[in-house]
């Protein structure tokens, strides 16, 4: 692992932090074990080992799964915090970190275009943030559909569920996008009261044309939400993603409502999620009275705005500090780690079309920074079987891959030779979400083709 500031860091800042409240008089704590240091130690030395049985997510050949380690000043930032451990429900549990929250969630709103009046908070994880987008568009639509593409994530249908609405998954095109003319016949029954647009689906970091959804909206009168938990950052370099990723992100501040998990591309400690409406008005739905908690200042208690009651408040601390160091603006530096991961994605899909052991997406090249595959075979089953031996293959050399189901007529061979329509077939998946990917682009490529060998028997 690298050299770790993150101690020498907490430590000087923690000494700042003691310094705030150098005034009160000293005190004992009450539990023994709060300070016998060693058997602290002890309990963190079984900890650590027992962390050990983990995939070395924060490593760049880890390039499975959604996982993203937090910037360093985002974990001293949180573990500072976590000194006060600050409830941000109410002003009362959380004064700095309920300031430092607004203040976060401004940034991010302004980075969507909504630089004016809107919306927002953060929320443990994005499945809480895409339910009080969609709790928000049920009561000012109540008994009307929801609808999203059958990519969109799963959670979309649970939650609205949980909110006793319908929900309609609409066809996804060959790209993985909702598929327009699915959409608006489902739009010309009348009863569609939100329709979800997915900025970065999880299988394959597909875009859905928000920007033709919006074209639809006045048309037949339904909210849209947009369901950028992970592409959302990728607003930042719009302008050099392909059409027509780059005219779904330039209309993003044409939606009701918006969620984004900094938790993901952000570079922050789990959970943190981030839910914004355009209108602040729909807080009105919120409102209720906690005589015990609200009554000590005429300011907002973010309590008033969440469905949530008590959450960290060293998660917005955390927010805070990763945006004051690195600005989320065009052409920065924490927009320059999206620019490599990208050219990283664009990299390996390339190599992968050069090499006939691999089909590629027939779509194109990737939308974000999701590469998948398939193995090249005569039939789905043996496609898939080739792909469980290569990722198992690819785990021994320290490569860590991701699997997906996928229907096979989304790659180049289409369904002539390897099957219907209907068919799926398992692949492989890599999300290069890491800037250090661009770097290790050849040593994951090198890897891969290692394991891909070795399953084969070669």
């Amino acid at each position: 692992m690298p050299a770790d500031p993150v101690p020498a860091l907490l430590a000087r800042a923690t000494e700042a932090l003691e310094a705030q409240f150098s005034m009160l008089p000293p005190f004992e704590r009450a539990l023994a074990g709060a300070t016998d240091t060693r058997r602290m130690a002890d309990v963190l030395q079984v900890v650590a080992e027992r962390l050990g049985d983990n995939y070395p997510y924060f490593h760049p050949l880890y390039a499975g799964q959604m996982l993203k380690p937090p910037h360093p000043v985002a974990r001293a930032a949180y573990a500072l915090a976590m000194t006060l451990n600050p409830n941000n429900h109410a002003l009362d549990g959380g004064r700095a970190s309920s300031a430092m929250e607004i203040e976060a969630v401004a940034e991010i709103a302004r980075m969507f275009g909504w630089a004016e009046a809107h919306l927002g908070h953060l929320t443990s994880s994005g499945t809480l943030a895409n339910l009080e987008a969609l709790w928000v568009a049920g009561q000012l639509a109540p008994g009307r559909r929801i609808v999203g593409s059958e990519q969109a994530h799963y959670t979309h249908q649970r939650i609205s569920g949980v909110l006793k609405l319908e929900f309609t998954a609409v066809a996804a095109d060959r790209c993985g996008r909702m598929d327009m003319d699915a959409l608006e016949a489902q739009l010309r029954k009348g009863d569609v009261g939100t329709v979800v647009a997915t900025l970065g689906t999880t299988a394959i970091g597909a875009v859905d044309p928000l920007d033709q959804i919006l074209g639809l909206q006045q048309r037949y009168g339904f909210r849209v939400h947009v369901d950028a938990a992970y592409g959302g950052y990728f607003r930042l370099i719009a302008d050099l993603l392909d059409e027509p990723a780059r005219r779904a992100y330039l209309a993003m501040e044409r939606a009701d409502s918006i969620v984004i998990d900094p938790h993901k591309h952000g570079l922050q400690p789990y959970g943190c999620g981030c839910v914004l409406f355009r209108d602040p008005t729909v807080g009105r739905f919120y409102k209720h009275d906690s005589p015990y908690t609200y009554f000590t200042s005429g300011e907002l208690h973010l309590g008033e705005i969440s469905l949530e009651c008590s959450r960290a408040g060293a998660a917005a601390v955390a927010l805070w500090a990763t945006q004051r160091l690195l600005p989320l603006v065009s052409g920065g530096e924490f927009a320059a780690g999206l620019q490599c991961s990208r050219a990283a994605a664009l990299e390996l899909d390339r190599r992968l079309r050069g090499d006939a052991r691999f089909e590629a997406l027939a779509a194109g090249r990737p939308e974000l920074d999701i590469v998948v595959w398939k193995l090249a075979a005569d039939d789905a089953p043996q496609s898939s079987a080739r792909a469980h031996g290569t990722f198992e293959a690819s785990a021994l050399r320290d490569l860590h891959l991701a699997l997906v189901q996928l229907p096979l007529n989304w790659f180049i061979s289409g369904v002539g030779r390897v099957g219907k329509p209907e068919d799926r077939a398992t692949c492989l998946r890599s999300v290069l979400m890491k800037p250090e990917h661009e770097s290790w682009l050849d040593a994951i490529w090198d890897k891969l083709i290692a394991s891909c060998a070795a399953s084969e028997g070669e």
